[in-house]
């Protein structure tokens, strides 16, 4: 699994799902891991996944993060990771949500796919892919951290469920061959106002790619992408912090649009 002792990740693993539960961010536990450890890091996150599994809660899909150039400098950070979704974060379109319910959240606009086969296959292609995905949805991702005032380099985020929080998904499906997923643009407004805009190419050049990086790594680690898996592909563009008041619209070219507001 890692150097890492089984007990120092269980512990980390305790200390982040309390955060979670009591809204309470604790400091940085990247000083607490062999440094740089990545496969340190995902242990936590694999143990903080069977606890929430153990619980009852349900997987529905992954999410690939730190796509976007914009986002790791804004991180810090230098690669992709990824997350796991579960269906109590699932956000109806258009939903109110407290913001009190999170951290510190911030939004992003990405391309979801539903998948419709699953990706059993060691190294997939593009070809594979294509032929496995259902359809592609326009996505908000509410990030969060349970790491104090966002101060989080690779391993803090992967440990933390890659930052994830809720996502927020549109409701028309829109076949990926009808898409140019590099080139569709993406604008996300926050109260009306534009504050963030991108396109596909700033997804690891495509969202397409994002989600093959994505199932060959999901294959290493052993859960591998399942039909009916949503798969949030990454940023198109900055996150914009979120409070209460707020509303966000994210759209992008060929999809379409999605809302969420925060009381």
């Amino acid at each position: 699994m890692s150097v890492a002792a089984p007990a120092n990740v269980e512990e980390l693993a305790a200390r982040l799902l309390e955060a979670s539960r009591n809204r309470a961010p604790v400091a940085p536990i990247r000083g607490e891991l062999p440094p740089g450890d990545v496969a340190a890091a995902y242990a936590v996150q694999e143990c903080i996944t069977r606890t929430r599994l153990d619980a009852g809660a349900r997987l529905v899909g992954r999410k690939t993060g730190l796509t976007a150039k914009s986002v790791q400098k804004q991180l810090g950070v230098d690669q992709p990771d990824f997350g796991m979704l579960f269906d109590d974060m699932a956000v109806p379109d258009g939903e109110t949500i407290a913001a009190a319910q999170l951290i510190a959240p911030r939004c992003e606009a990405e391309v979801a796919f539903v998948m419709a086969a699953d990706v059993e296959l060691e190294r997939p292609t593009t070809v594979d892919l294509l032929d496995a995905i259902a359809y592609a949805l326009p996505a908000i991702e509410i990030v969060d951290s349970r790491i104090a005032n966002w101060d989080i380099g690779i391993v803090d985020t992967i440990a933390d469920n890659a930052s994830s929080g809720l996502f927020v998904l549109g409701n028309r499906p829109v076949a990926v061959e009808d898409l140019d997923l590099r080139l569709c643009g993406m604008s996300l407004q926050k109260n009306g106002a534009g504050v963030s805009y991108g396109a596909g190419a700033a997804c690891l050049g495509s969202p397409l790619t994002a989600l093959l990086w994505l199932a060959r790594t999901m294959h290493a680690s052993g859960r591998p992408l399942r039909a009916g898996d949503v798969v949030l592909s990454g940023a198109l563009g900055p996150m914009v912090p979120a409070a209460a008041g707020d509303a966000f619209e994210a759209r992008i070219g060929g999809l379409g649009s999605v809302r969420v507001n925060f009381s």
